[in-house]
């Protein structure tokens, strides 16, 4: 049946793992950095560590340790988890940073009773945030079994 194949399929998990860690770990730093529950953080992108890094390293080095290093599903997944993280750090970042400085722009123009969206601004990472998930996916991908 195919959706119990998907619950068992130990690639597919770890990868979630990998996500699901690294988000409940954003809940725990900002709830310690704010003082208040923020499980919003639990659904948001951006933030430490990165759950997109961790997902696709969690993904790669699980098949890579099933698969082998040297096998063609390794060097797919591999390629696809650099694309994602390059995507993470930088296409992403840069959106983040524009959406920043409209919201400034925004603001200026409320004081003269404009109403504006505001755009959502955490949605990229810094290359630090990147590497603490990889690292995170890599440790996942690594040890659960």
């Amino acid at each position: 049946m195919g959706l119990l194949q998907i619950l068992r399929n130990e690639v597919l998990l770890t990868a979630v793992l990998g996500w699901f860690v690294a988000q409940l770990l954003k809940v725990i730093i900002a709830s310690i950095k704010h003082r208040k529950i923020d499980l919003s953080r639990m659904v948001g992108s951006g933030g430490m560590p990165s759950s997109h890094s961790a997902f696709v390293v969690a993904l790669a080095t699980r098949i890579g340790s099933l698969k082998g290093y040297d096998s063609v599903e390794f060097a797919i997944a591999f390629c696809f988890a650099l694309v994602v993280m390059y995507d993470a750090a930088g296409v992403r970042r840069a959106a983040g940073k524009q959406a920043e400085i409209l919201n400034r722009i925004i603001d200026d123009l409320m004081h003269n009773k404009l109403k504006q969206e505001k755009l959502k601004e955490l949605i990229g990472h810094t290359p630090i945030e990147v590497l603490a998930g990889a690292i995170l996916g890599l440790m996942i991908g690594l040890y659960y079994k």
